[in-house]
């Protein structure tokens, strides 16, 4: 059997449309740091051909020889820089709002949690295919069961949640566990239970963080005139948030957006990434495509995204081996979460995460992590009956 030519193709397709608009959008960065016009471009266009490359190379591989050895590697050695990250000196780490989150080596600088989560997703598959089955259980024989992955996922969330301050990354973890435990045969009881167990996690990160609470604020300060018009007064007077932060990104935000229209002004002809709109080319590269490509640049792109989403689910449901189904479904599922979430952040319909964008944000790591993780769903294509 051969690879599935159109995932790669369509993933491809992405890689280039990202690399396009890290000429077009950090205009105002280039500048404000006194880089070269195509400091971005230049980086992101080596990594965009790296990343080509190595789909196609993982796709050429024997998956029974193969996969095991690379899910394991990545999940370890990743685990293990996690863990270390936190003690390194300034000189090998670089620091956002105060958390190590990425490890310097001569000429760049990666995050190892972006590679984590394709070995994360390889650990579940591996893990769940050889514990987890159809069979009827009991809610006590399956909590027995899923409490190791449990324990698994409190150091996850230790290392990124409390050590890299990196809520959003959990998430979209939590999520994919959730969802990839669900389909590896646990009852829709024991799914309930691990969503509202999630959500109490997440309070709780929020509660307990005064940056996380601000950003809530932030996003409520957004929406809150239109949800409590909807409400009764003395309910809206009480859940009225006074004297709000002022969501500067997110209005700029939604101004782009809506700047745009349906054709937008035109590839390079945005306003708002003039300094309206900071992270333009990394968490709101959304924002900056839609204003100068419109609604229907960017449902092309959307819909180009969720074409390898329906590709990779595709390869899952047609898997007959297992892990290769449980692997393929959590990588899927990982750009699902992710291009979701950052969606409905720039749209205010949630807080901002600081989720990249699949494909299309700037940043070497993100895209080298998926890349690996799409070539190795490659790999296992040529064993599925598509």
């Amino acid at each position: 059997m051969s690879t599935d030519k159109s995932l790669f193709i369509l993933s491809s397709f992405c890689i280039f449309v990202g690399i396009v608009f890290s000429l077009s959008l950090p205009i105002f960065a280039n500048i404000y740091f006194n880089y070269s016009e195509f400091h971005f471009f230049i980086r992101q266009f080596a990594v965009g051909m790296f990343s080509i490359f190595i789909m196609w190379t993982l796709s050429q591989l024997n998956p029974e020889k193969s996969l095991t050895i690379i899910g394991f590697s990545i999940f370890f050695i990743c685990l293990f820089l996690m863990g270390i990250m936190h003690y390194l000196p300034q000189s090998l780490v670089t620091s956002a709002g105060g958390a190590k989150r990425w490890i310097r080596l001569p000429g760049f600088s990666f995050a190892p949690v972006e590679f984590f989560k394709v070995g994360f997703v390889y650990f579940l598959a591996w893990s769940f295919a050889r514990k987890l089955d159809e069979k009827k259980k009991s809610l006590k024989e399956e909590l027995k069961i899923i409490l190791p992955y449990v324990a698994v996922f409190v150091l996850v969330v230790y290392l990124i949640a409390v050590m890299q301050n990196d809520l959003g990354q959990v998430i979209v973890l939590a999520l994919t566990l959730a969802v990839m435990a669900f389909f590896a045969g646990t009852s829709k009881k024991l799914f309930m239970i691990s969503i509202l167990l999630s959500i109490i996690v997440f309070l709780i990160a929020v509660f307990t963080s005064q940056h996380r609470i601000l950003r809530i604020k932030v996003w409520w300060a957004t929406i809150q005139n239109m949800v409590l018009s909807l409400l009764p007064e003395n309910l809206a007077q009480a859940l009225r948030v006074e004297n709000a932060p002022e969501p500067y990104q997110i209005s700029n935000s939604l101004n782009a957006i809506n700047h745009g229209g349906l054709f937008g002004q035109g590839l390079g002809s945005g306003s708002f990434k003039l300094g309206f709109l900071s992270e333009i080319h990394t968490d709101f590269v959304l924002a900056g495509i839609a204003e100068e490509v419109g609604f229907i640049g960017i449902f092309i792109i959307t819909a180009a995204i969720f074409m390898i989403v329906y590709r990779i689910f595709k390869i899952s449901s047609r898997s007959e081996n297992r892990v290769y189904y449980l692997f393929s479904l959590g990588i899927g599922l990982l750009i699902v979460f992710s291009f979701l979430m950052n969606a409905y952040g720039i749209t205010s319909l949630t807080p901002i995460k600081g989720i990249a964008v699949p494909f299309l944000s700037y940043g070497g790591s993100s895209l080298l992590a998926l890349s690996i993780g799409i070539g190795m769903v490659l790999m296992l294509s040529k064993r599925a009956k598509i």
